[in-house]
């Protein structure tokens, strides 16, 4: 490979990047052209040197699925089926407020549309498909469509045939069988749409790519690097693109610090993300909800709440005190960056409270201005209950309400997941985690916070340490059969190695001894309508009880979908970049890094850990 390897990772404040030389690079995100900033940071290295490897985690379809910048794309359906993405679950948002709406769906009623043919829930054909002169004409100006039929994820016949005859009318089509195999209507029909609202948004970005290093990988939410034209071809799998490289490193980090069993805190500057790790293993989940829809695709069950540096203070009508989801974000970024912010933000609390000096800087915008910061503060919530409250007491009040909503995040993710957190490590990371990992690791009883090396830019460094990795998932026609079922794990184990081979180029019959493939089976008591990731059949019983607290093991167990992971190994490993020296350090005191700031409150000793970590722990009483 040639030239140096690089991990890139683009956040709604900063655009952070990592050499596998230990260099960093951070510029501000440049939120209407986010591959500005990427190119304005691939400059800012001394060599200039175009790198060999760029591994990137992008927030380009993220940012299109929340401000609904997609493509007008329309939805052709079995009959019967085009308003299943609008019927949905029929259940609520917030269960006791009567005001509260669903998103809107993103293909409206008009530019849904439904064809013959039918088939059975084995996938058997009960009625012919419809030929292409039966498949309808799109209206002028649509030039996507999602095609989603019914049992189409036992037996993709019938859409390959519609898609066809779209295809030959010039159309971009994405097929569900294709991006979301699996049982269950409503998520596979909003997961192949949202795919289809992505592609005309994300392709233009990601091909842009290309030209910026040897070879171009994209970070998926699953932990794993793809090429350009596989994240191209499914966009709605990069939702959690950039998060997922920090919860890669900082599994490692836990790993090498002596806690395997952890939860990363991933605290950038709009949005905080959380994740539990289990023997050093991410949780997985078979998928998540971004902005109200149901991506049905391989991911980390990371939480994401609007909680983080650039997060906006204000008084809510009643005069309570609320932080977040809005963000300052890059521009024009807290009323400390002096870049015309007015708003009160988190990052501006912190400096008041001494928690950044009075002093720093950040990269790209010289020293703070920490009289700012404390004018926003006064204006914006002196007149709430207390009126006369010092500014230092506005401040502690934004970062004590922050802290409360991080806390429930790790509960998410923990309690809510049937695990104690008391015991547990809390790896922080993001230009502002280590300003409150402390705070949140006290509330919950969590035996200790580690503060990686560069841990401001954690997420890029994951990137750079991350497998190429691909995912496949099918649906399992019979749930109580057992017979032929693992010729199709072989089968489909067979095609995912081959396909994780080729990631990147390089792939030949001469790699595939590197590649690691991973079986799952989601399986469920008859009955059931919800199902469990495990091994085997026979592991099934045990992830239930400690799930939910009970197994039912006289009860029939089946299987409904089968799951396959192939990776091939990362070429870098976190430990493999230059060492961070670091120093005994006694709280209470403020550690000022290049690329992060880290708060020791009253009570808590930093000593130095294996790969130039900090491990935090409380002292004991003398």
């Amino acid at each position: 490979m040639a030239g140096r390897a690089v991990g890139a990772d683009t956040g709604g404040t900063f655009t952070d990047l990592v050499a596998a030389d230990g260099r960093v690079v951070k510029v501000l995100s440049t939120p209407d052209d986010p591959g500005r900033a990427l190119r304005e940071g691939l400059a800012g290295f001394a060599d200039r040197e175009q790198p060999g490897l760029l591994a990137h985690g992008t927030t380009v379809a993220t940012n299109a699925l929340l401000e609904r910048r997609g493509a007008r794309i329309a939805l052709v359906a079995t009959e019967g089926f085009a308003d299943v993405i609008e019927i949905g679950r029929q259940d609520r948002p917030s269960l006791y407020d009567i005001w509260a709406d669903r998103p809107a769906p993103l293909v409206p009623r008009e530019l849904r549309f439904e064809v013959g043919g039918r088939l059975d829930a084995t996938g058997a054909e009960l009625s012919p498909p419809p030929s292409a002169s039966e498949v309808p004409t799109l209206p002028d100006g649509v030039r996507t469509a999602a095609v989603c039929l019914l049992h189409a994820d036992l037996n993709p016949a019938h859409e390959r045939a519609v898609a066809a005859a779209l295809e030959q009318r010039g159309l971009d089509v994405s097929c569900s069988s294709d991006v979301s195999p699996e049982f269950r209507e409503y998520e596979r029909t909003v997961t192949t749409v949202v795919n289809a609202y992505l592609r005309p948004v994300c392709r233009p970005y990601l091909d842009g790519l290309e030209g910026l290093a040897h070879e171009a990988l994209v970070m998926t939410s699953a932990g794993g690097l793809v090429g350009g034209d596989e994240a191209a071809r499914l966009p709605a799998a990069l939702l959690l693109s950039g998060p997922a490289g920090g919860v890669r490193a900082g599994a490692a980090m836990a790993v090498a610090c002596g806690y395997p069993d952890a939860v990363t805190f991933d605290m950038g500057g709009t949005s905080t993300d959380v994740c539990l790790v289990r023997g050093g293993v991410p949780e997985p989940a078979p998928g998540r909800e971004v902005a109200g829809f149901p991506v049905r695709l391989p991911a980390l069950d990371i939480h994401t709440i609007g909680a983080g540096g650039g997060s906006i203070a204000r008084l809510d009508p009643g005069g309570a005190l609320v932080v977040g989801p809005d963000s300052a974000g890059a521009e024009p970024g807290p009323a400390c960056y002096g870049r015309g912010g007015t708003a009160p933000t988190v990052t501006d609390a912190d400096l008041v409270l001494c928690r950044i000096p009075a002093d720093a800087a950040f990269s790209g915008l010289g020293t703070l201005h920490a009289g700012a910061a404390g004018n926003a503060l006064l204006e914006a919530l002196g007149g709430g209950p207390g009126g006369g409250a010092s500014v230092a007491d506005l401040a502690a009040g934004v970062v004590a309400v922050v802290d409360a909503a991080m806390e429930q995040a790790v509960r998410a993710v923990t309690v809510e997941r049937g695990f104690d957190p008391a015991g547990l490590a809390l790896v922080a990371f993001g230009g502002a985690g280590p300003l409150h990992a402390c705070a949140l690791a006290e509330a919950l009883d969590m035996a200790a916070v580690i503060v990686p090396p560069r841990a401001g830019v954690l997420s890029a460094v994951g990137l750079l340490c991350s497998p190429r990795q691909r995912e496949l998932v099918r649906s399992w026609p019979d749930p109580s059969a057992r017979d032929g079922l693992d010729d199709a794990l072989a089968a489909l184990g067979a095609q995912v190695r081959a396909a994780v081979a080729g990631i990147g180029g390089g792939g030949s019959a001469a790699s595939e001894p590197e590649v690691e493939v991973e079986f799952a089976l989601d399986c469920r008591y008859r009955g059931q309508s919800h199902e469990l990731s495990v091994p085997t059949v026979e592991a099934f019983h045990a992830e239930h009880e400690r799930r939910n607290g009970y197994a039912r093991v006289e009860a029939p167990v089946e299987v409904v979908a089968l799951r396959v992971r192939a990776r091939r190994p990362a070429p870098l490993e976190p430990g493999d970049l230059p060492a961070v020296s670091r120093q005994r350090c006694t709280g209470p005191a403020v550690a000022v890094e290049a690329d992060c700031t880290v708060w020791i409150p009253e009570g808590w000793v930093a000593d130095p850990g294996p790969l130039g970590a900090w491990i935090l722990t409380r002292r004991k009483p003398s």
